[in-house]
């Protein structure tokens, strides 16, 4: 599913326009993205969590010609999946 297709649903699910629910998608995106720029952890109940971490620096191996090769450190966003998430995508 791509971006257009999630608005679809939304709009639909939410009885929205379609500029609507692009809108409230668009926000929602931002907010979570300030919001891990910040160093919060989102919690969305059932759904999941958001959180960062720090990965540190490393020494990686180039695959083409063996070379070792240094990675810088970086923080990441990590997602841990909710239980009502996880149990629905399991359900069979």
């Amino acid at each position: 599913m791509n971006k257009a297709e999630l608005i679809d649903a939304i709009a639909s699910s939410a009885k929205l326009t379609k500029a609507d629910a692009g809108r409230a998608l668009d926000s929602t995106i931002d907010a979570i993205n300030k919001a891990l720029k910040k160093g919060d952890r989102i919690g969305l109940v059932g759904f999941g969590s958001f959180t960062v971490a720090k990965r540190s620096a490393r020494v990686g191996r180039n695959p083409q010609t063996g070379k070792e090769i240094k990675i810088a450190a970086k923080k990441v966003v990590k997602f841990k999946a909710g239980s009502d998430l996880a149990g629905s995508v399991n359900k069979k």
